[in-house]
């Protein structure tokens, strides 16, 4: 039998409060923003409409614990199609936990030419998203130098 016990990794990847050398370093958790979100079981069709409406083009995918299933473009959807999102989602999108350094998922998203990063808990909840722009500005105000592009 085993009985897992959280340690310090669980949280700071929760994003819960720290204190010590590094408690005011930048993290993703603090610039994570609410995104788009929908459910499995919504019709495409509704879900491009809400897009449009909202001026979006992604909308994330989470079940009823706000688990991240998925995303969905709004290029990938028409109004009116009736297929649940389950079916056209992507499944499994890459994700980072709220500890993360700044620096770190600046340089990740600049060499993957990301413009956002979904944020979310070690059990896959969603925190938000973090957009690479907020995240330069935010280590360019700390001075934190981001880390270098290997040549």
């Amino acid at each position: 039998m085993y009985d897992y016990a959280g340690g310090k990794a669980d949280w700071l990847a929760a994003g819960l409060h720290t204190v010590g050398d590094k408690a005011n370093s930048p993290r993703t958790g603090s610039l994570a923003r609410e995104v788009f979100t929908c459910g499995l079981q919504d019709r495409a069709g509704e879900v491009a409409e809400r897009l449009r409406a909202a001026d979006q083009d992604v909308c994330i995918v989470i079940n009823a614990e706000r688990v991240v299933m998925g995303r969905v473009r709004a290029r990938h959807i028409a109004p009116g199609d009736e297929t649940s999102i389950e079916q056209v989602m992507e499944s499994g999108p890459s994700t980072f936990r709220p500890d993360v350094p700044l620096a770190e998922i600046v340089e990740y998203m600049d060499k993957r030419d990301m413009q956002s990063a979904l944020i979310t808990t070690n059990d896959g909840i969603l925190v938000g998203v973090v957009h690479r722009d907020e995240a330069e500005e935010a280590l360019r105000r700390t001075g934190e130098p981001a880390k270098k592009k290997e040549a």
